[in-house]
């Protein structure tokens, strides 16, 4: 069955259609870029705080962020389901109401982790790691990094939007912008300029935060001036009466709960990695972050499988969403294969940069890489499968899919891999808990054949 499913991920019929290409490219280089310009401040701020040697002080301090940043995501990725839909039928009206939506529910998600934070930040921390040295110097990160995370979701809200409304290009030159000048103020912040003192690991915090700051004025000043569709009134985007509220939330929630579960399940392999060594743990800060760095294929790609299938779903054309849906998986076949090649040759050269002094590390992060190779050409197909099942709404099956096989599957491999037979090894551990991405795949192409989860979403009644 599996084989026969596989087979129909050819790009046969499409290999002359140069306007579906084109249209592809369009959404996927914009995203794709932006992605990567994301990783790409990400790992500079992991290389420059591995030069004050802070890395698993900031790793483990921003755990709890990035649960936050995943649930945010979560958010989005469900309502832009209906930005995007709502765009692709020309009802302006309730795409305002969707970006207004967004930004209730992104940024009450924020408030809530970083009431969390200042209230509890050392049994934060201390959950992921039982170091004090560690311990101070994250929570002295977390003193500043804690009020990124709300900045970040509205930033995220801005730009996923205007991806909606076919604006990938502005959210990119916001990237290029916001890159620039958090390495600038990394630099700055870290190691002092000047009158400016160092700030070690709070400098690395307040660059990110000040980055995220400009962004939204970028974008809050470009939608009022060109007056962006999803752009309205105070009363037009904040509006919300109840069955609209019912009729996005029944199909957002789930993603919101999955994301929730799949961030601390996260959490939870880190905590079981922890429980190998320091030198464990700081190895896969960095192959995660080099691993990450790559990653923007991923998003890229996933994201205008999204964009195009709901937009389609949007004007009624389901047959034609379906039939793209397969040649979209064909796409992926080659990209994972691109992917996990560019990871491998590229790692040990990435490598060099960090400053990695303890050849246990050194060893570690060599070999953890190599799974990631493996798991980043997975990852691929499976995003894309997940972008499939999210331009339909079809959120309960991604749930199962997503955090429902990393409870089953990888949280309890990692725990018994490390704690019951004791396994020493951080690659193999890893590499034992990466067998959830196998069965992701198999489950979820079963799914995408179905078609059921083809559904136009525009009808609020």
């Amino acid at each position: 069955m599996i084989f026969d499913i596989i087979l129909t991920m050819n790009l046969k019929s499409y290999i002359g259609d140069k306007f579906f290409y084109k249209q592809v490219a369009s959404l996927a280089i914009p995203l794709s870029l932006q992605q990567l310009l994301g990783s790409a401040m990400e790992m500079i701020d992991s290389l420059m705080v591995s030069w004050i040697g802070m890395i698993s002080a900031v790793g483990s301090a921003s755990q709890i962020i990035i649960i936050a940043s995943t649930i945010t995501w979560g958010i989005l990725s469900g309502t832009n389901i209906f930005a995007s839909q709502f765009y692709g039928k020309k009802d302006h009206l309730y795409l305002k109401k969707v970006f207004g939506l967004s930004l209730c529910l992104t940024s009450i998600n924020a408030l809530f982790w970083i009431s969390l934070i200042s209230l509890f930040p050392e049994a934060v921390v201390r959950f992921y790691i039982n170091d004090n040295e560690i311990i101070i110097h994250s929570i002295e990160y977390l003193n500043i990094a804690r009020f990124t995370i709300l900045l970040e979701a509205v930033s995220f809200t801005f730009s996923y939007h205007y991806r909606c409304v076919d604006k990938a290009a502005l959210t990119l030159y916001v990237s290029i912008f916001s890159m620039l000048c958090n390495v600038v103020l990394n630099y700055i912040f870290i190691f002092g300029w000047g009158p400016i003192p160092s700030m070690n690991v709070s400098g690395a915090a307040l660059a990110t935060l000040l980055s995220h700051f400009f962004s939204i004025l970028i974008y809050l000043i470009y939608g009022i001036k060109t007056k962006q569709p999803f752009f309205g009134s105070f009363h037009e985007m904040f509006s919300f009466h109840f069955d609209f509220i019912r009729h996005v939330l029944r199909r957002v929630y789930p993603l919101i709960i999955n994301e929730a579960l799949f961030g601390f399940g996260s959490s939870l392999i880190i905590k079981a990695l922890g429980g190998l060594s320091r030198e464990s743990l700081e190895a896969y800060y960095i192959g995660d972050q080099i691993a990450a760095f790559f990653s923007f294929i991923i998003w890229g790609f996933g994201g205008s499988v999204q964009l195009m299938l709901s937009y389609d779903l949007g004007k009624g054309n389901r047959e034609q969403a379906i039939e793209k849906s397969r040649h979209f998986m064909g796409l992926a076949l080659m990209l994972a294969i691109v992917l996990a090649s560019l990871l491998a040759i590229c790692s040990p050269f990435i490598m060099s940069f960090y400053n990695i002094q303890d050849e246990i590390i050194y060893a570690s992060t060599k070999a953890i890489l190599l799974v990631f190779c493996l798991k980043i050409a997975f990852r691929l197909f499976n995003f894309t499968i997940f972008s499939i099942l999210r331009s339909g709404g079809d959120s309960r099956i991604i749930s199962f899919l997503d955090a429902g096989i990393m409870y089953l599957i990888a949280i309890p491999l990692s725990f018994t891999s490390v704690y019951l037979f004791h396994i020493e090894n951080v690659a193999l551990v890893y590499l034992i808990t990466q067998s959830e991405q196998v069965v992701r795949f198999i489950l979820g192409i079963k799914r995408i054949h179905s078609g059921i989860w083809a559904k136009d979403l525009t009808n609020i009644e």
